[in-house]
């Protein structure tokens, strides 16, 4: 019978090798207890040593992303309607003009339109008549003086905002157009009969809605606005001046607009005291 026993090789080290290795110990404890101070090594990891990125080109990376330019236009009390008037927009809008109040009541806000409306360019309706009420109510609500200026189009509803600036305040480009038409029904689809007859009976009520702002913005009787908005309306600058719509054409030599604060101006105004170099 065979018995096996479990035997354990002993490995002779010689005192040379020892020395090496306690001297390569004592090598990597003193640099850890260099490095442990700078930040370069971490040792609350579960590596042995888990280094860190150094400070010498992460301490120049911008700490928050850029501004975007929305912001920075913005921060100029400039408010800019590039696009169809879809309630993404409109809660842009009516949200800078509350936070514009807010900062300051006392100082203008400056709307820059180049919008189609409710409507695409093509005529196809994307968004609710409303949008431009709750823009318009807005812009009334709040204490602000209100700079309009259209520039490329101002169409429908968007002519409307146009024309609710503050009168002899409100501005076109030189090629700018406008053009007013009366609300239009959005697609019914699968609707049922009863369910159109309440579509058109709320379109009926917009149409109102903007005869009678149409009316008090640009100075006609409603019935002449109720007549001339039936088929699409196109104006020029100048026409539009002539209907009432916007007050004067803004060129580049043209000082209509309040003069642009300088850089020293916009710095004492935000409280920035520029120090002396000796």
């Amino acid at each position: 019978m065979t018995t096996n026993t479990n035997t354990h090789a002993r490995v002779h080290i010689s005192p040379t090798c020892t020395s090496r290795i306690t001297r390569r110990n004592k090598g990597l404890l003193s640099y850890v207890q260099r490095t442990r101070g700078s930040g370069r090594v971490s040792m609350n990891s579960n590596s042995p040593a888990s280094a860190t990125p150094g400070t010498s080109y992460n301490e120049h990376k911008p700490k928050t992303p850029p501004p975007d330019l929305p912001s920075l236009l913005l921060d100029s009390r400039i408010i800019y309607i590039g696009m169809p008037l879809v309630p993404a927009v409109t809660e842009l809008i009516v949200s800078e003009l509350l936070y514009l109040q807010y900062t300051d009541s006392s100082k203008p806000c400056y709307i820059y339109i180049n919008s189609t409306g409710c409507t695409r360019a093509d005529g196809e309706v994307v968004g609710f008549d409303t949008e431009a009420t709750a823009i318009y109510d807005t812009m009334k609500y709040i204490g602000n003086e209100i700079y309009t200026v259209g520039t490329g189009v101002a169409i429908g509803q968007a002519c409307m905002l146009l024309s609710a600036g503050q009168k002899g305040k409100r501005f076109m480009t030189p090629h700018a157009t406008a053009m007013l038409h009366q609300p239009k029904v959005p697609s019914t689809g699968e609707r049922q009969a009863t369910e159109v007859q309440i579509k058109w009976k709320e379109v009926k009520a917009q149409k109102e809605v903007l005869v009678k702002i149409l009316s008090e913005t640009t100075g006609r009787s409603a019935s002449k606005v109720e007549q001339d908005i039936q088929r699409p309306l196109y104006m020029t600058a100048r026409d539009a001046i002539a209907y009432g719509i916007a007050d004067k054409i803004i060129d580049k030599p043209s000082e209509t607009i309040d003069k642009v604060l300088s850089t020293g101006d916009w710095d004492t105004a935000a409280g920035l005291v520029q120090k002396s170099i000796a």
